[in-house]
């Protein structure tokens, strides 16, 4: 890889977690003796290309100044909107403000802790040749079944060309501020960033991620993600 892209990363952090359950956010969990968002912080910030970190939150939240700012002082952060689309879009514009010599951004989930270095670097080398951008994603493998409004098979589905999205998403900041504010403006609100680029006629590059690097929905998943950090600690430490 030669010179480094600018990069700066945001991560959205500003939902409820409706589905996570209890009065804690999903991102506020505690996985490891720290909150879910603290390791997700940090696994974007082993590249040497990520030159800044930005967090979107909510208005209201209670947890973030208390709990990380101790241990991220340099992390930036913006007021969340009534969408991830909304959000995301406050916290690009935020990025321009702040650090305007980025030339490229990566949008990461708030609770996907366990990206790796090695999906990262590789999303990072490939994304900068890609004029469209990269995420990261993985071919689907399991059988995939369309039911009817029955609720019974009505067909199985090739899934020889589909791929599951993950994150980090990366693309150019000036151009993916465009397409986001294009979509809001049209009444739209795409559920992630490759689909603002996706209805401008944009093809983004999918990069093959890894199945470790899972998002946290539920309760359950924070063992799964236990052991997955545990897991490559002892393999670093070996």
């Amino acid at each position: 890889m030669g010179e480094l892209p600018r990069l700066h990363a945001l991560i959205p952090a500003a939902g409820r977690s409706l589905r996570f359950g209890g009065e804690v956010p999903k991102q506020y969990a505690t996985l490891l003796g720290r909150p879910v968002l603290a390791h997700s912080i940090e696994a974007l910030r082993r590249h040497p290309a990520v030159r800044g970190v930005t967090v979107v939150l909510a208005p209201d939240d209670p947890v973030f100044e208390d709990r990380l700012r101790p241990g991220f002082p340099d992390v930036g952060t913006a007021p969340g909107g009534d969408s991830r689309a909304r959000s995301v879009l406050n916290g690009l514009e935020s990025i321009a403000r702040s650090d305007p010599a980025c030339q490229w951004v990566l949008v990461h989930d708030a609770a996907r802790p366990c990206l790796g270095p090695d999906e990262l670097a590789r999303l990072i080398e490939q994304g900068v040749g890609a004029d469209d951008g990269a995420i990261l994603a993985v071919p689907v493998r399991d059988t995939l079944k369309q039911a009817d409004a029955a609720g019974r098979i009505e067909r199985t589905v090739d899934r020889s060309r589909l791929w599951a999205a993950q994150t980090p998403q990366m693309f150019r900041l000036d151009d993916l501020v465009a397409r986001l504010a294009d979509a809001l403006a049209a009444g739209e609100e795409p559920t992630d960033e490759a689909g603002a680029m996706e209805r401008s006629g944009r093809h983004p590059l999918l990069v093959e991620g890894c199945s470790t690097n899972i998002k946290i929905t539920g309760p359950g998943d924070l063992a799964l993600a236990e052991f997955i950090l545990r897991r490559r600690g002892k393999e670093a430490a070996s």
